[in-house]
């Protein structure tokens, strides 16, 4: 997906929400445990219910990859139905990779060829060369690891090199390796006092924003100081929508939470 034809969705549905899918075995809905493949008919009610009221998808792949064989193969289905029945949503791998670059390209391989994600969330610590490689794949988006919202983010992030915040340096850095037409960040929205600052090293770059709902992030400071002429902004539910319900009418009651958050989207969109 072109960053003109995420503008547009985001334009046509009044909305810039991300719903992300992180099936936790765990929390799934009992009568669903009786499924061949309980993940992937979490997922694909979730998605038949919210996407009307979203413009993306987020699988973070540890909820997958957690299970073993049969949890990739819940992931495939997933990205093959997102490919199939939201040909115009854009989907994100939450796989948080990097390492040498060898190692990047076969993770893009894994996820932008061969599962063909749109984009992938990649770890900035090991630098330009672990980057590139994702970067280097045909209309496809990397999403770099910014200011993130957890409660170990200060450990490193926002510690001072120099005269400024190794966070910023990322920013400074890695804008010079893609594009706002390929490179997104992540920065939480329990930062979202910081996104101004952000959005003055990286005006016109898509920010993924995790957070709201569920962490307690709000949705309209991260407008407020986040937001630029293009939107600019996918922000991540995940927890509030998909657990909505535990019960049989999950699949409703999350479609219900997304329409809440699609309308307060519109509302801020103007």
């Amino acid at each position: 997906m072109t960053r003109s034809e995420l503008i547009s969705q985001i334009r046509k549905k009044k909305s810039f929400l991300c719903v992300g899918l992180d099936p936790d075995i765990e929390k799934l809905p009992r009568h669903l445990l009786k499924e061949e493949d309980p993940v992937f008919a979490f997922n694909k009610q979730l998605i038949d219910a919210t996407k009307d009221y979203c413009v993306a998808y987020k699988p973070n792949t540890a909820f997958y990859e957690a299970l073993g064989v049969s949890g990739w193969v819940s992931l495939q289905k997933t990205a093959q139905y997102l490919r199939e029945q939201c040909p115009h949503h854009f989907s994100i791998a939450d796989a948080k990779r990097g390492d040498i670059g060898n190692t990047s390209a076969r993770y893009a391989e894994a996820f932008l060829k061969n599962l063909d994600f749109d984009s992938i969330t990649v770890a900035p610590y090991m630098g330009e060369d672990s980057v590139v490689p994702f970067l280097s794949v045909p209309d496809k988006w990397v999403i770099l690891l910014a200011l993130t919202s957890n409660k170990g983010a200060g450990d490193f992030q926002t510690l001072p090199v120099g005269e400024k915040s190794l966070f910023t340096r990322v920013l400074e850095t890695s804008r010079r390796w893609g594009t706002p037409e390929n490179m997104m960040y992540v920065v939480g929205a329990t930062q979202a006092v910081m996104l101004s600052e952000i959005r003055k090293v990286v005006p016109d770059h898509f920010l993924l924003v995790p957070g709201v709902g569920a962490q307690g992030g709000s949705l309209e400071e991260v407008v407020k100081h986040g937001m630029n002429k293009d939107c600019g902004l996918l922000v991540n539910a995940s927890r509030s929508i998909i657990y909505a319900s535990s019960g049989t009418d999950f699949a409703l009651k999350a479609g219900e939470e997304a329409r809440k958050m699609q309308q307060e989207m519109e509302s801020l969109l103007g």
